[in-house]
């Protein structure tokens, strides 16, 4: 077997094909190792790499649920500005507060722009005009969440009317990905990178038990594969894609489901080893994480965030 020395000096050749280091670099061990005794000690990883300073995103499906609270975190984040998009032609409460609350907040989140855009993930010819609206505003475009999506009622696989499936495939496949040509052809646009996250489901992976849910199940394993797909296609320009796999979280679109059925909430409970439902907070980090100079090496995943409903 072969044997390695502890201490083998890291080679000039490879450090080519290890990615361009970061402008604030280095950071880490790095950092450590290249610091005099005598400089100060700065901590990095939530000042830089977790940062969005002067960062510009597209939401979509962010007038309200888990698209305004990854919007929101953004925002905490220290971006510039985030665009929220969705249908109504002005945005809700929710939004109008989240809004007003985050201008209140100190440092760089208080100086962050939530906007609203009135418009339809499903024309993607008019998505790709916010895109580029957005880019001649800024002058860039650096994360892009595609959350906008539909959920239909328990309906027989066999019975499934044509038109509500295409409905659901409009939404969910298609405005995912104008959403994600949107901002993606400003990234491209302006030669900065980016990161991509399509929002999937854990419905994507696997089924869920006792819901005749077909429509949504294909679409979300579509939006798996499309992220899968786009970041072969755009890993050489920087652009990184990936998906966000949620479990059961209670959200607007959930609640409107189980809160008729009030037997769903201890049920979907009890299908995952932490015996509840998930909350739309609990995806901030990830989705901070994704967006962010924390994960520059991930493109390509599925990133499962179910409470450990695969685990069983």
């Amino acid at each position: 077997m072969a044997r390695f020395a502890n201490n083998s000096p890291l080679k000039t050749e490879n450090q080519k094909k290890i990615g361009t280091p970061p402008p604030y670099g280095p950071v880490g061990v790095e950092a450590a190792r290249a610091a005099s005794s005598s400089s100060p000690a700065e901590p990095t990883l939530f000042k830089h790499e977790f940062s969005m300073a002067d960062r510009v995103a597209l939401v979509s499906g962010a007038n309200r649920g888990l698209g305004l609270e990854m919007a929101m975190a953004l925002i905490e984040a220290g971006a510039r500005a985030v665009y929220c998009v969705d249908m109504p032609k002005a945005p809700g409460e929710e939004w109008t507060k989240v809004k007003e609350y985050t201008s209140r907040m100190k440092g760089l989140a208080g100086e962050g722009r939530l906007e609203y855009i009135s418009g339809d993930v499903r024309n993607q010819e008019a998505m790709w005009k916010i895109g580029e609206e957005i880019g001649n505003t800024e002058g860039r475009m650096d994360a892009c969440v595609a959350a906008a999506g539909i959920l239909r009622s328990h309906t027989d696989c066999l019975q499934y009317p044509a038109k509500q499936f295409q409905e659901v495939m409009e939404v969910n496949v298609n405005g995912v990905l104008y959403t994600a040509q949107a901002a993606g052809r400003q990234m491209e646009r302006f030669g900065n990178g980016g990161s991509i996250i399509l929002i999937a489901s854990m419905s994507g992976s696997i089924t869920n038990k006792d819901h005749a849910w077909v429509s949504y199940n294909t679409s979300k394993s579509a939006v798996i594969q499309m992220a899968r797909s786009m970041a072969c296609e755009l890993g050489p320009k920087r652009i990184r894609v990936n998906s966000l796999s949620p479990g059961h979280i209670y959200t607007s679109m959930t609640a409107a489901y189980v809160d008729t059925q009030p037997h769903l909430v201890e049920k979907w409970s009890s299908l995952n080893p932490l015996g509840r439902l998930g909350r739309p907070d609990e995806l901030r980090g990830v989705v901070t994480w994704l967006a962010s100079d924390a994960s520059t090496f991930c493109t390509g995943s599925d990133i499962l965030v179910s409470g450990g409903h695969h685990a069983w």
